[in-house]
């Protein structure tokens, strides 16, 4: 006997206010744990993104949706941004590996999500359909199989509209934007440099947000999706990421690489659809500006 799905719930917004206050005045028949329970396993959107922050601001005419319970049938330790048939969107923490390697094959953000798909369907799997270094945090996508995880694959330069990062860097870059062109190749001890010639070509843009007295804080974009691509050319310009020691950083304020991938826009090639995915920025990242 299959048991029937309650649908989701939405909630106009008529007033400014932050989302944990406006759940628990409107969603009156859950106790204040439950409510915040919903925002830390990523069953809440506002205006169709994921939201797990309590201090969210709220502007009248944006929707607050609940996504059903089915959503929830087995925890993972950080936000489920979004979940379909066909894909599953998280924000993954920084320290945790993408995909297994040579050293960590458990401890994944690839067996963690199969471990919660499996809950609902022993049979289901996931792929991985893009990573991030295991230092940066943020958006992350997986496909529920492999004809979706091929055709994100063969077709990602047209699928994928925009891949942005949030960066705290040390210094003051030496433009307020600017594109940086290079080629990269990785030596022996899997460090990458750029090169003259006979690497992989490597593109990124970025744009100061803000300025401080030690720290920067860059919005970066990808053309290119290169390894270690965007610690190489920050660290190249003279601005390493924060907490990054490999390529240069002096510092480690957050005890972190301060690297976060916070925007993920994409043609769903099922849908059709261009949808945007945004991770909420650490806590940290402004405090060190």
């Amino acid at each position: 006997m299959k048991h029937k799905q309650n649908p989701a719930r939405q909630y106009a917004v008529e007033a400014e206010t932050t989302l944990l206050p406006f759940l628990l005045e409107t969603v009156r028949d859950k106790s204040r744990n439950t409510v915040k329970g919903l925002l830390t396993r990523g069953q809440v959107l506002v205006d169709g993104q994921g939201v797990t922050r309590h201090d969210h601001k709220l502007l009248p005419g944006q929707t607050v949706t609940i996504l059903p319970e089915i959503m929830k049938k087995a925890a993972l330790p950080f936000p489920i941004l979004w979940e379909d048939e066909e894909i599953l969107v998280v924000d993954k923490p920084a320290g945790l590996l993408s995909m297994a390697s040579d050293k960590e094959r458990e401890r994944t953000a690839y067996r963690q999500v199969t471990d919660y798909v499996r809950a609902g369907n022993p049979k289901a799997r996931v792929f991985i359909v893009h990573r991030l270094d295991r230092d940066t945090s943020g958006v992350l996508l997986f496909a529920k199989s492999e004809g979706i995880k091929r055709a994100f694959q063969d077709n990602w330069e047209s699928i994928v509209r925009r891949r942005g990062y949030t960066a705290v860097v040390e210094g003051t870059p030496p433009k307020q934007a600017d594109t940086i062109r290079t080629f990269l190749r990785e030596n022996g001890i899997h460090k990458v440099y750029s090169v003259p010639t006979g690497g992989k070509e490597a593109i990124t843009h970025y744009k100061t947000v803000k300025q401080g007295k030690r720290y920067s804080l860059l919005e970066v974009e990808l053309s290119t999706g290169r390894k270690n691509q965007i610690r190489v050319h920050l660290s190249e310009m003279g601005c390493p990421v924060a907490g990054d020691r490999t390529y240069g950083a002096a510092t480690d304020p957050l005890h972190r690489l301060c690297l976060h991938a916070h925007e993920l826009t994409f043609t769903h090639p099922i849908t059709g659809k261009e949808t945007t995915y945004r991770a909420e920025l650490p806590r940290g990242f402004r405090k060190l500006i």
